[in-house]
């Protein structure tokens, strides 16, 4: 009789758990709750600002986000957050927001953020930081545009200490089942120039190739559909936990709602970085730039999500061999590309992992006696 209804219990607080994530997901969702102050607003990007309560080193950390993602991924859960972690370890972070971007944005392309908004931004920050480097964290597309800036502008003037790319796409063939769907694509293109020339130059019309949030969300998913389906298998399996059940409405709502991809970014992503693979030289030009990766010569952090489906190891493990860098470093992070940002995992062994990298090769401020 006790273990009757104890069963009834369990199936009655499953079914209230069930109940609050279906019809009041809102109230369920823990993502973005540390405090940040907003200090500059340029053109389409927000720089936030989160004070280290116990700031130790001069060079901040700034992480780029990739676009379509809200923000809620660098401080996904109270308990387990990207920022928060490495506010605590002694580094002021701050954060480049890209604004919801809609039709209106269709024309902006990699450029916009490469070679106008990082600049604009990291040179704000240095001034705000009183530092005249920062540290440089970029993941998935974001890992392109921080590789991209830092070759780009690596001058004698560079603002780069350290740099780290995670799960970001050099080789794109060598992507699993995407990267050789792509290289199929471009060989069957490569048969017609009327047409390799149609897509490869840029004569497509941006509104053409101009994605919604909503078609991005549905691709991200259809990208990975393993990790959708046991993401929604562990859901139900522990619907008893309100631990789990709060964290798969913040996932979800992180999940559900992306943000526009331009038409412009589409054009350099999948019709240039994606399709024909020019990184995996080492070099891609963009508009009227050429831009190498030779030129980088900071410390360099590359990283690949060990069961990663969108960007494998393997296409991310070529930039190591890419660089001018004396100091690279390459690791396996624990979950596919999203679980290398957010996992308990990742949060276990490479987050401190991570920051042992940056302290080893940041400048500990002077401790006043």
């Amino acid at each position: 009789m006790l273990a009757l209804k104890n069963k009834f219990k369990n199936q009655k607080i499953k079914l209230k758990h069930l109940s609050a994530r279906v019809f009041n997901s809102q109230s369920l969702v823990l993502s973005q709750t540390t405090l940040y102050e907003i200090i500059e607003r340029y053109k389409h990007c927000t720089v936030r600002y989160y004070a280290s309560p116990n700031k130790q080193f001069k060079e901040p950390l700034v992480f780029t986000a990739p676009l379509a993602i809200n923000m809620s991924i660098y401080d996904l859960y109270p308990y387990r957050s990207l920022v928060k972690h490495f506010q605590h370890s002694g580094f002021d972070v701050y954060l480049l927001e890209w604004n919801k971007l809609s039709y209106q944005d269709r024309h902006l392309n990699f450029m916009s953020f490469i070679d106008d908004a990082l600049p604009h931004c990291i040179n704000f920050i240095c001034k705000h930081a009183k530092s005249e480097q920062v540290s440089l964290h970029g993941w998935s597309m974001a890992g392109i545009f921080v590789t991209l800036y830092t070759a780009l502008h690596n001058n004698k003037d560079c603002r780069i200490k350290n740099l780290m790319v995670l799960g970001s796409p050099i080789d794109s063939y060598a992507s699993g089942r995407v990267g050789k769907l792509f290289k199929n694509l471009n060989q069957l293109i490569s048969q017609n120039k009327i047409v390799q020339k149609t897509l490869y130059q840029g004569q497509i019309p941006k509104h053409f190739i101009h994605t919604p949030g909503l078609i991005n969300a549905l691709g991200f998913k259809i990208m990975d559909p393993k990790g959708w389906f046991d993401s929604q298998k562990s859901f139900l399996l522990n619907l008893e936990s309100p631990q789990s059940i709060y964290e798969h409405a913040t996932m979800g709502q992180f999940l559900n709602n992306m943000i526009d991809y331009p038409g412009g970014i589409n054009q350099d992503m999948v019709l240039n970085l994606w399709l024909q693979n020019p990184l995996k030289q080492g070099v891609i030009q963009l508009q009227d730039k050429v831009i190498t990766l030779k030129n980088i010569s900071c410390p360099l952090m590359v990283g690949a999500g060990s069961s990663d489906q969108i960007v494998t190891a393997e296409a991310s493990k070529p930039l190591i061999e890419l660089t001018n860098s004396k100091d690279v470093t390459f690791t396996l992070i624990p979950g596919g590309h999203l679980g290398l940002m957010s996992s308990q995992k990742s949060a276990n062994t490479f987050w401190p992992k991570l920051t042992d990298w940056l302290t080893q090769r940041s400048t500990l401020l002077e401790t006043k006696n």
